[in-house]
């Protein structure tokens, strides 16, 4: 028996340029998902956590599935499911969250997510974060506490603890998706199309049992749950599965900083206003996300240069890149 082995050089790394692009578009998705709080709060019907989780999950997983027509295969049919649980099964918490706290303090508590992240990520992916890292993730969330939290902010045990569930449910879903890639020419809506529709199947049978659909749902609910399940679902989790899959994980997490912020943005162009130690805060936020955007090639660069080679025998996947590499094959 001859064996032939074909090896794929690894692909230069990605330019500034490049880079810059990336992080931009990924940083669409938790900048959409900062409206979600205001969306919440003004346009759909209260009460309903379940059904607004529902709507912005299973519509637009089917219609992915319906785009794509790519099913999962092999291990990828309970992979996707538990990602499903984890990235889009929590949402009701968030919506909860949204409902019981004024959108602000729900947002920020999402601020603790880097921090979380580079814990399981020692675990799972074994990266160690560096500790200027671990100070970025702690400035940004002190940063965000500063900009919405204050003595007038009111905190509900139940919207705290949804938020911070939430915030833990999607934390391990960034790990995970990081740790398993996609699969051998599956691409980011693909991804997201499994996971919404997983999700969304998981959220239908609990909706019908305890909320049901709402009694009224006025034309401002509609366009609520249109942008939730459009924009703020099949594009941004199609976008943050991409990012995810190209940066470095302690780039991609800081990126959550922003949904707080923008969810602040909305709250000033509502009327509101910041004071002097808020605007610092607002400053400290986006510099910590700033830097470890700024500190995430170096990272790359050093997991390059300690791990050794991928074994094409005994992996698929590159574990710097999460890039599909080319096996064996005999002859």
């Amino acid at each position: 028996m001859n064996a032939t082995t074909e090896r794929s050089s690894s692909p230069p790394p990605p330019s500034h340029a490049q880079r810059a692009a990336t992080v931009a578009l990924t940083a669409l998705a938790p900048a959409t998902w900062g409206t979600t709080y205001v969306v919440t709060t003004e346009l759909l019907p209260p009460g309903h956590p379940l059904f607004a989780g529902l709507m912005r999950a299973l519509p637009a997983g089917l219609l992915a599935l319906a785009i794509t027509r790519v099913l999962p295969h092999g291990d990828w049919w309970w992979r996707a499911a538990l990602l499903g649980v984890l990235n889009i099964g929590g949402l009701p918490l968030l919506f909860l969250a949204a409902e019981r706290l004024p959108g602000g303090v729900a947002a920020t508590l999402s601020a603790v997510q880097p921090l979380l992240v580079a814990g399981l990520a020692v675990a799972v992916l074994r990266d160690r974060p560096t500790a200027w890292r671990l100070a970025w993730g702690v400035l940004g969330a002190i940063g965000v506490g500063l900009v919405v939290l204050g003595p007038a902010a009111r905190l509900d045990v139940v919207g705290v603890l949804a938020g911070v569930g939430h915030t833990a449910t999607m934390a391990g879903g960034v790990v995970l998706t990081k740790r398993w890639g996609r699969p051998a020419g599956v691409g980011p809506l693909t991804l997201a199309g499994w996971q919404l529709t997983a999700g969304g199947l998981l959220l239908l049978p609990l909706t019908l049992a305890i909320e049901w659909v709402p009694q009224r749902i006025d034309a401002g609910a509609v366009g609520g749950y249109l942008w939730l399940g459009s924009v703020g679902g099949l594009i941004a989790y199609a976008l943050w599965f991409r990012g995810i899959g190209k940066l470095p994980v302690g780039a991609s997490a800081p990126l959550v900083l922003l949904s707080p912020l923008v969810a602040t943005a909305f709250g000033i162009a509502l009327g509101e206003s910041l004071s002097l130690l808020q605007t610092l805060g607002f400053v400290l936020a986006l510099a910590a996300m700033l830097a470890a955007q700024l500190d995430a090639p170096s990272l790359t660069s050093r997991l390059a240069r300690s791990r050794p080679a991928a074994d094409p025998i005994r992996s698929s996947v590159d574990p710097i890149r999460e890039e599909p590499i080319q096996k064996e094959q005999i002859r």
